[in-house]
């Protein structure tokens, strides 16, 4: 990891970046990987680029995917007496937002507010037995007019939910856009980690965008097709099992710290897993497989069918609590699964073949 580990991952953690606003955190790991690769870059759909280039132009090039934005919200509407209405940005639990506080980005910088809802004492009984929904919700920014509001936000100003970074026991993190800063995050720590002892393959880590909205792609599918890579791997989260009330029965058994999970199914080459299990043996880095009998749920769906087809494997980092603005990680599964990748794409040899 970096020489104060984890600080990188920290600071994009604190950047507000939901989907189709990800600038913030994509400056942060643009600037990083310009001290790791030969080549960054951007492009116009907000994906950002980091390619170390091989050793042997005959090797398969390869792409690690890790999207960089988060869930958030978008402002519709602001009212004449100031609050804000607001639509959310990927799939949320409406639960969640009530009485939360929010960060906006709004056009002179950073908008705090805070998300109302009518107290309990003010409900009629029927009332506080039904579920909360975001049209019911409103952002108070503490503007006293429309006119003051406006001076501030405007419709289509994105944001987040207000968590910072937190510590925690046993080497666990605990903050908002761990979905998936962490994959992100994962994809250039193994650059660097390939940096110091650099493969004959050429490995692009690409940090996505709009993966959250990616109901046509989004940016796996363009930098797929910019690429085009021999195979790819996709770095994202998935649900830790462990929490009380879980059936593992239908979810599978992923324990926080148990190491990266393996995606077996729908988007995931034979190929590419069989080399990941190989090169996860090799380092003596323990794996959990997953099934995945349908789509991932990852970027990998679309990188998948890209072009005439991109051999892709999944990894993912156990993650409690998605799509929350609390969600927990063990550091030691990040970790491990950015040596995970550094070993794999080592392995790659001239000529590699992913037909299975």
């Amino acid at each position: 990891m970096t020489d104060t580990p984890f600080d990188l991952l920290t600071r994009l953690l604190d950047a507000p970046g939901p989907s189709g606003f990800e600038t913030a955190p994509a400056r942060l790991w643009h600037a990083e990987a310009a001290r790791i690769a030969d080549q960054v870059r951007r492009d116009v759909h907000g994906n950002t680029y980091a390619t170390l280039i091989g050793t042997e132009e005959a090797a398969p090039r390869v792409m690690l995917a890790g999207h960089i934005d988060e869930i958030g919200v978008m402002v519709v509407h602001l009212d004449d007496e100031g609050f804000v209405w607001f639509d959310p940005i990927g799939g949320w639990d409406s639960q969640v937002f009530v009485g939360q506080r929010v960060t906006l980005l709004g056009r002179k910088g950073p908008v705090a507010g805070v998300i109302g809802k009518k107290a309990i004492h003010l409900m009629e009984k029927e009332d506080r037995e039904k579920v909360s929904r975001p049209q019911d919700l409103w952002i108070d920014i503490g503007a006293g007019t429309r006119a003051e509001a406006l001076e501030r936000v405007r419709v289509g100003d994105a944001g987040v939910l207000s968590a910072p970074v937190q510590a925690m026991p046993n080497r666990r993190l605990v903050s908002r856009s761990l979905d998936n800063r962490i994959g992100a995050y994962v994809v250039l720590e193994a650059l660097r980690l390939l940096r110091a002892d650099r493969p004959v393959a050429t490995v692009t880590a690409v940090a996505t965008a709009q993966e959250e909205i990616a109901y046509t792609g989004g940016g796996a599918r363009t930098s797929a097709v910019d690429l085009d890579p021999a195979c790819a791997v996709v770095v994202d989260v998935t649900h830790a099992t462990d929490t009380p009330g879980v059936e593992k029965k239908q979810h599978g058994d992923v324990k926080l710290g148990g190491g990266p999970v393996l995606t077996r199914g729908s988007a995931a080459n034979p190929v590419v897993f069989e080399r990941m299990v190989e090169a996860a043996e090799a380092e003596g880095i323990p794996v959990v497989l997953q099934a995945s009998p349908r789509t991932t749920g990852t970027d990998a769906d679309a990188i998948f069918t890209a072009t005439r087809g991109i051999a892709t494997g999944v990894v993912s980092v156990p993650l409690r609590y998605m799509h929350s603005p609390n969600e927990m990680v063990a550091l030691s599964d990040i970790e491990a699964t950015a040596r995970l990748l550094a070993a794999f794409a080592r392995r790659l040899e001239p000529g590699a073949s992913f037909i299975p």
